[in-house]
């Protein structure tokens, strides 16, 4: 990809667009998200919305990968589209600049290619359809390698006539879901393992923004996991926004469990006391739930009667993304 022709980028979006009435608060979040993100990029940007479309304009130097990265991390996203945008100055210069973008993208690569022109701005002197035409013939004519596949291209070329004319045929993937903070708030149970900060990846990208709970006892767990849970909440931030981590001194409450309760119903009354303490947290800071990355039968604290055992303590849900997830 030639970085340095993009300056503008598109931000597609997916299931916002299925909103009613109130899918304009979910875009202004989106964009609310866009431009926090980029606040932490090298660079000046303008972020635009207009119905069905977010747009990205880039003002002086920036760094192409660093803004991709940025907003290829934020929830509600599902496509960022580099563009070429252009001047309306006539079907001719349009020909020519098509002509030169793909020369400049693909050389004189043999390759399949449609043209998908979609003309938003209804006083174009032509339709979609004759645009595609125009444009394929024009390719066609200056790369004699190319070939037109209307069901399976290589290439598909996407032409955007609106204010200005948006030129793209590469989509770099968003992870798709709504954006943070659409969706509520809700604590999450962090521990050192994989299963909780995935559970907190897949509740954020449902638009859920998340604080967590660790729970420490030293001696019995080191200074070092204690750090690896703060970098594990450091690295899903990037995807969530910033995270209030609450670490927990337990030692005292397992001491007292080990001391005066049947061992072989530690674990059970250990995590028992562990969702209670999440709840009053959660409770505290406006949280509508507790999220776990327990998977049913993974371990014996995880089975079906000891999850019901858990859950009699929370008076508020407990959400589980990862309850039927494998190992």
């Amino acid at each position: 990809m030639k970085k340095e022709l993009f300056h503008v980028f598109i931000v597609k979006y997916a299931e916002i667009g299925i909103k009613g009435r109130n899918r304009y608060l979910f875009e202004d979040a989106l964009v609310e998200r866009i431009r926090g993100a980029l606040d932490r990029c090298s660079g000046s940007f303008s972020i635009r919305k207009t119905p069905g479309r977010i747009y990205v304009e880039c003002q002086g130097a920036f760094d192409f990968d660093e803004v991709t990265d940025c907003l290829g991390k934020i929830f509600g996203i599902v496509g960022i589209c580099p563009v070429l945008a252009v001047e309306d100055q006539g079907q001719q210069a349009l020909r020519e600049t098509v002509v030169s973008y793909f020369r400049e993208m693909y050389g004189d690569a043999a390759l399949t290619f449609k043209v998908n022109a979609r003309r938003n701005r209804k006083n174009y002197p032509l339709n979609s359809m004759e645009v595609n035409a125009d444009l394929g013939e024009a390719l066609l004519d200056a790369l004699p390698n190319l070939k037109v596949d209307v069901h399976h291209p290589q290439i598909l070329l996407e032409v955007e006539i609106r204010d200005l004319i948006y030129i793209y045929s590469e989509i770099l993937p968003g992870p798709g879901g709504m954006p943070v903070g659409t969706g509520g708030k809700a604590m999450l149970l962090l521990s050192g393992g994989i299963d909780s900060p995935v559970a907190g990846w897949m509740i954020a990208k449902r638009g859920v923004t998340i604080d967590a709970v660790y729970f420490h006892a030293p001696p019995y767990t080191s200074d070092r996991a204690k750090q690896k849970v703060v970098d594990l909440a450091r690295l899903i931030s990037v995807y969530t926004g910033p995270i209030r981590l609450h670490v927990i001194n337990f030692t005292a409450i397992q001491l007292a469990i080990y001391e005066k309760c049947p061992h072989d119903e530690l674990t059970i009354i250990m995590r028992r006391w562990m969702m209670r303490i999440a709840e009053k947290l959660a409770l505290e800071s406006g949280a509508q739930g507790l999220v776990t990355g327990e998977s049913i039968g993974q371990v014996a604290s995880q089975t079906m009667a000891s999850l019901m055992a858990t859950n009699a303590v929370c008076t508020i849900p407990v959400y589980r993304p990862c309850i039927a997830l494998d190992k």
